[in-house]
């Protein structure tokens, strides 16, 4: 058996009569830019999240670059965020000219609420959480630690969308939140895409304009902005599947509960907050032999990933930060074990058991 770890072809064949009317229809009209579809996507992802606004973007990490922007944090301030998150959580902050200040995690590989207050001081201006794996951070703690320092909470909910937290949607906590549309998240388009969420008007009347150049209108230029528009077929593609991404993330939840209940034994599975009710974009195990067990899952037609097995604080481009290994001992021992099994709505019951099988034929014969 073959067992991809994602199969976006599959999905588009289930989809593809959908896409391919809407597509149809947005080209006869000719309306690609800031149209109508943008427009009711922007509105359905805000009453799905519920929240006040939305805006489209080109990509996810542009909704962290400008709301970063919104808040005027710059060189000398610095902003913390996980060291276990995927390389555009650190690269927005510095590319701002701000300090990326990292934090190491807890066992739901999330940030450490135990460890921020250590690390604020008068530079910090910003918490920036990210909802590792669908997996909601500990919000409410960090939220407290930012009000009572007078912090800006920017949530990184990428890998997010649909997850909930005391029955509350990630997107929906901090002052603004950032989704990516990526074709690897569990609600995506047809190649890059992101959209932000706030319920404050100003911060929508920002994005709205910093998206598309620093327009005021097809005339007055207010401010120099930038180009990162959610074109409108991208938005009609993210409008078909956001009908079905309810259904998929149960999908997705039935998976990992199933995953859990056979594999607990063995390896380490998700440890997830009560008040968390998750997504799983990624359903990440924990083996010490996590390198030999990826090869012979391999062997077995098995595709995993590592996410991640770098740290963010061990990377090159980290270098000027002078941190340094051990400075991060829960996210670097993390690093070595972690290994994520596939999941997604398309896997059938078969290949979910022949992933559960394969992984306890590894153990039984180690």
């Amino acid at each position: 058996m073959k067992i991809p770890f994602v199969n976006l072809g599959k999905q588009y064949l289930n989809l593809k009569g959908e896409i391919l009317s809407k597509f149809d229809e947005i080209s006869k009209k000719g309306e690609y830019i800031l149209g109508s579809e943008l427009e009711k996507f922007e509105s359905e992802f805000s009453k799905f999240c519920e929240t006040k606004y939305s805006v489209g973007l080109g990509n996810g990490s542009d909704g962290l670059t400008f709301s970063l922007l919104y808040f005027n944090i710059k060189k000398g301030d610095e902003v913390l965020i996980p060291v276990n998150s995927f390389v555009a959580t650190a690269w927005t902050v510095a590319n701002v000219g701000a300090k990326p200040v990292f934090i190491d995690v807890s066992d739901d590989y999330n940030m450490d609420t135990e460890s921020i207050e250590k690390n604020i001081n008068s530079k910090t201006k910003a918490i920036i959480p990210v909802h590792l794996t669908g997996n909601i951070s500990k919000i409410d703690k960090i939220l407290n630690i930012a009000k009572k320092y007078n912090l800006k909470t920017i949530e990184d909910s990428a890998q997010a969308i649909g997850a909930k937290y005391n029955n509350k949607k990630a997107g929906s906590f901090g002052n603004v939140a950032s989704f990516s549309l990526h074709p690897l998240k569990n609600l995506h388009v047809s190649g890059d895409g992101g959209i932000i969420t706030t319920n404050n008007k100003n911060i929508y009347r920002f994005m709205k304009k910093v998206r598309n150049h620093g327009l005021k209108n097809r005339d007055e230029l207010e401010f120099w902005g930038y180009n990162s528009r959610l074109d409108n077929i991208q938005a009609a593609i993210g409008r078909i599947k956001l009908k079905y991404i309810n259904r998929w993330n149960n999908r997705f939840r039935k998976i990992a509960s199933y995953y859990s209940k056979e594999l607990k034994d063995i390896v380490t599975t998700p440890i997830i907050n009560e008040k968390s009710t998750p997504v799983f974009h990624r359903y990440i195990i924990q083996s010490k032999y996590r390198d030999k067990l990826k090869n012979f899952l391999f062997n077995k037609g098995i595709d995993t990933r590592i996410n991640y097995p770098i740290p963010l604080h061990l990377h090159k481009a980290s270098k000027y930060l002078n941190y340094k290994k051990g400075d991060f001992p829960n996210a670097e021992q993390q690093s070595k074990n972690i290994l994520s099994l596939p999941i997604y709505n398309e896997l059938s019951d078969n290949q979910v058991d022949y992933v559960v099988k394969s992984v306890k034929e590894f153990y039984k014969y180690l």
